[in-house]
């Protein structure tokens, strides 16, 4: 059995950061099956005529799908969602990686670019939740 450097419970205690692991894989199973049938051409056109009864064809959660609907992209990786699958959904509206994250950070993509060429954010405050650092 391996031992762990530490508690995984401590990965919580990230600000603004949700750890994919088995659980919250689970959790998104029918999310992510969604987003990468969106790599094939036939299924966006479908997705984009008619989002709803395409999501229908997928056992997601209603929050799940309200979330595609509303693309938000940070409500869905709190229900499990792994951006590496999201990516999908913003790619099939045309958006950039940076409009994604950006959208994810109330920032414009010009905003964002910006942020992240002045240095990113500042590691205060985004360190520990208890520890509020």
């Amino acid at each position: 059995m391996r031992t762990r450097l530490y508690p995984l419970e401590e990965l919580d205690d990230i600000p603004g950061t949700k750890i994919f692991n088995a659980r919250r894989s689970r959790q998104a199973y029918h999310l992510h099956k969604f987003c990468m049938s969106l790599m094939q051409a036939e299924n966006r056109e479908k997705f984009k005529a008619d989002e709803r009864a395409y999501l229908d064809n997928f056992r997601m959660s209603e929050e799940q799908k309200q979330a595609v609907l509303d693309r938000d992209f940070n409500r869905l990786i709190d229900l499990g969602g792994n951006v590496y699958f999201l990516v999908k959904l913003s790619n099939t509206d045309g958006w950039s990686v940076q409009k994604a994250v950006g959208s994810m950070t109330g920032m414009t993509a010009d905003e964002y670019a910006a942020m992240m060429r002045a240095g990113g954010r500042p590691a205060k405050g985004n360190r520990s939740i208890r520890e509020g650092n």
